[in-house]
């Protein structure tokens, strides 16, 4: 069994989950406590609302004087959602992990302080595997990025800069000097992050993040449409910006969405999108990508604003 802290300073984990994490959330409880390891379970609750209560908690306790280590651990139904509203506060560097080797990563490079699982697609027994691991592994350890081998001078010289400038991403400068942005690769790789265009949807725009489980940031213009179309794969997205109406006709179902709203749809529901304003999401899907339309432009738009008449 795995050390449960290399550190000489106490561990407390804070942890929560959504309905959907809930049941892996509790079993890995049982495990942190197996290890005597003190946690703090708050409970479930919408995955937005209990990954930011962990979050908060994390953010405040890097920034205070305390003798003990706080890390947080939050679960739901991909890992995604809770990584992301996490991530919001300052401190914090939540990381998705669905295998061990990921854990090694997000320890090693990122020096992760909530991890962040998947309720749907890992058994109970995978994520003690993924928890230990996160547990035991030290910033700057040996770890699969880097063929397992110890970093070289200039990469380690890089991940303990990353300690100074991470924290800072988001915080506004004086106007007397240069934003953090000009001097941070990290934040200039998000900045300039270019979308290719979606071909066959005028206003819309991709670029994928991750191969299997893949992932991508999407961003459409107001008033695209996306016309009635379906896909061979289910599909989780949270939207991140704007507001956009899914219509869901193999259920006749109507989701408003707005900034924090979550939304899975099956494989293959038939589903038709208006994007109000400047709308931007992150989606995650299994498979390749694909997409069958079922209508044309011009009557998807046309029964769209019938629908948003009624």
């Amino acid at each position: 069994m795995a050390e449960p802290n290399t550190t000489t300073s106490p561990l407390k984990i804070i942890t929560g989950a959504d309905s959907f994490g809930c049941s892996l959330k509790d079993a890995l409880v049982s495990h942190l406590r197996s290890l005597n390891i003190e946690v703090e379970d708050l409970g479930t609750s919408s995955y937005y609302s209990i990954a930011a209560e962990v979050g908060r908690r994390v953010s405040n306790a890097s920034s205070s004087s305390s003798s003990a280590e706080i890390r947080g651990l939050v679960a739901c139904g991909t890992g995604v959602g809770v990584s992301i509203f996490a991530n919001k506060f300052p401190g914090v560097f939540a990381a998705t992990c669905l295998n061990p080797s990921e854990a090694l990563n997000a320890r090693s490079i990122n020096n992760s302080n909530v991890l962040a699982v998947s309720g749907m697609s890992t058994a109970p027994e995978t994520a003690i595997e993924i928890l230990d691991t996160w547990l035991k592994t030290p910033f700057k350890s040996p770890c699969p990025a880097s063929e397992n081998k110890p970093w070289p001078e200039e990469i380690e010289s890089f991940l303990d800069n990353s300690l100074i400038e991470m924290p800072k991403m988001g915080q506004e400068s004086p106007k007397d000097e240069n934003p953090v942005a000009d001097t941070c690769s990290i934040c200039c790789l998000v900045k300039n992050r270019e979308l290719n265009p979606i071909d066959m949807i005028p206003g819309g725009s991709m670029k994928i993040l991750r191969e299997t489980p893949t992932s991508a940031i999407v961003r459409f213009k107001a008033g695209s449409v996306e016309p009635a179309h379906h896909h061979t794969f289910g599909h989780d997205l949270v939207v991140t910006e704007g507001k956009k109406t899914v219509w869901n006709l193999t259920k006749k179902e109507k989701f408003d969405l707005s900034v924090g709203d979550y939304l899975f749809t099956p494989a293959p529901d038939v589903h038709r999108v208006k994007y109000h304003e400047d709308t931007e999401f992150f989606i995650k899907w299994d498979g390749q990508w694909d997409m069958f339309f079922d209508e044309d432009l011009e009557v998807a738009k046309k029964e769209s604003e019938k629908e948003l008449a009624k």
